[in-house]
């Protein structure tokens, strides 16, 4: 057990005698009920690296083993928490939500604002009016939000609970305390989509639900929006708006998160940054939409450009060439020059990459994330040199991802060897790295036990990092975060490179540093 003069982290707690003693105690419980037979657990364990579980595993469908993605409301609070003084509040029960803030409390390293109304036992059965009733009041009088953006669980969908009249019936038996108060909804039944899905959800009910209709639009002349999407690195976010800001004042960021997930040391505060929201209140208003993710805001494009009768543009800029469409379309947005000070990033980007495209050339990757993320990540990986053997991609969209992907693919001298696994988890990602192995992985912090099985080194790039700290600060996007990933994978083969040299006398002829 813990000792109060010298407490100790969950490592080194769990090899004390006590712990181990217990453990074994189990599994002798175990084994005395033939639930466990060690030789038959290896045999299995080897069949599951061979071709032939490999052509079981990929045909599966009932199932999925380790999920790449997460649910649509965790993509709900995000969008919600991207505008100013916004409280995201889920219509659900309180464990789901519990779940969501840890999950990008851990990833960020700093507190999510989020409550729910607690739907319990009862509510599944007669429904959770009463708790939408109840739990708006309570949000509004202890938190103050200037606006509420509401979003559901499974729970609430399974029941069909109706947003629309329970927000409805909530503000009537308010007695006036949620009269002028912005309260937004969307529908986000977690077994639907993933997490991409609900951020595309949630702003695309803020945006029509905070807008007036189309007959009060009123063009701002030179105005245009930026929604940066379903976005894990805070870094990016603001090196998206430094590029902006190098064009024009009137660029703005639609669904801004960077400040909520970034606070300095001292007083808390609940309501940090976002999008203001009488920037949020007249979106329509702009003459373009830049969405940077185009597979995070489908449903939202729809809306602008079909409702709205707006210009709309995607531009993915991860990478090299997603950087530059991203500025060239910026230039020609604004008919702006780019600065010299993006020419300098570039140049010294470029120099960087001739720098480190020996280490990197060749190499095979297994990449696994979010569908946009891999396709800048993936174009950048190609321009490196490198070969994406497996590209997998969970929650891809059913429609233009593949084609997309694809069409990166085609331009590596390798394409022929590059294999797009849409729809597939991380276990069909073992049987892939057992049976066409590749250099190293890159995915998030769930790639760790895929390393620990099949010995693919892994670079954590994407989300969530729960075990490595303050990657989130930095950023993927622009010439600056490109020079990051960079960086990031060049060292990850140099890290590897040493492990592999380390024998005296036997594998360390190949020792890069000056002596």
């Amino acid at each position: 057990m813990q000792d109060v003069e010298k407490i100790v982290n969950g490592q080194k707690l769990f090899l004390k005698e006590e712990y181990q003693t217990s453990l074994a105690n189990k599994k002798q419980f175990e084994s005395s009920m033939g639930s466990v037979n060690p030789a038959k657990v290896e045999e299995i364990g080897e069949w599951t690296k061979s071709w032939d579980y490999r052509e079981k595993n990929l045909a599966r469908e009932a199932i999925t083993v380790n999920p790449a993605k997460a649910c649509q409301p965790l993509g709900a609070i995000m969008a919600g928490l991207g505008f100013e003084n916004t409280m995201p509040y889920v219509h659900g029960s309180h464990g789901c939500v519990a779940y969501f803030r840890s999950y990008f409390t851990r990833h960020f390293k700093e507190p999510t604002p989020c409550v729910s109304d607690s739907m319990s036992e009862s509510a599944a059965v007669f429904g959770g009016l009463a708790n939408m009733k109840d739990g708006l009041r309570n949000c509004n009088a202890m938190y103050k939000p200037e606006h509420i953006a509401v979003s559901t669980t499974c729970m609430a969908e399974v029941i069909g609970d109706d947003l629309n009249a329970f927000v409805q019936g909530a503000r009537e038996e308010a007695e006036g305390e949620l009269d002028n108060l912005p309260i937004t909804y969307a529908h986000t039944p977690s077994f639907v989509g993933s997490h991409i899905t609900g951020y595309d959800n949630m702003m695309k009910a803020m945006l029509e639900q905070l807008n007036p209709s189309k007959a009060d639009k009123v063009v701002d002349e030179g105005r245009i929006n930026i929604i940066p999407g379903f976005e894990p690195y805070l870094g990016s976010l603001a090196e998206v708006k430094e590029i902006c800001a190098q064009f024009s004042d009137k660029i703005v960021m639609i669904g801004d998160h960077e400040a909520q997930w970034n606070t300095g040391a001292g007083e808390y505060q609940l309501y940090a940054g976002g999008t203001p929201m009488e920037v949020a209140k007249t979106a329509i208003n702009a003459e373009t939409t830049v969405s940077l993710q185009k597979y995070s805001t489908v449903q939202t494009a729809k809306t602008i450009k079909n409702k709205w009768k707006q210009g709309y543009e995607t531009c993915n800029p991860i990478g090299l060439a997603g950087t530059d469409e991203f500025v060239m379309k910026l230039a020609e947005l604004t008919g702006k020059e780019v600065s010299d000070k993006l020419k300098t990033e570039r140049a010294q980007l470029v120099d960087a990459m001739q720098d480190s495209y020996p280490y990197m050339h060749g190499k095979k990757f297994a990449i696994f994330g979010d569908p946009d993320f891999l396709l800048g990540l993936v174009s950048f990986i190609v321009e490196m040199g490198g070969i994406p053997t497996h590209v997998l991609c969970h929650n891809a969209p059913r429609k233009g991802w593949e084609a997309d992907m694809q069409a990166i693919l085609d331009k590596s001298p390798w394409a022929k060897d590059c294999q797009i696994w849409a729809g597939k988890d991380l276990w069909h990602l073992r049987s892939l790295l057992f049976t066409e192995p590749v250099d190293f992985m890159i995915g998030n912090v769930y790639g760790k036990e895929l390393y620990r099985d099949t010995g693919t080194p892994l670079i954590r790039i994407g989300f969530p990092i729960f075990d490595r700290h303050h990657l989130h600060r930095y950023s993927i996007s622009g010439y600056k975060g490109a020079l990051n990933l960079l960086t990031w994978i060049t060292n990850g083969i140099l890290d590897q490179l040493d492990e592999e040299t380390k024998d005296i006398g036997e594998t360390d002829y190949f020792f890069d540093a000056v002596r």
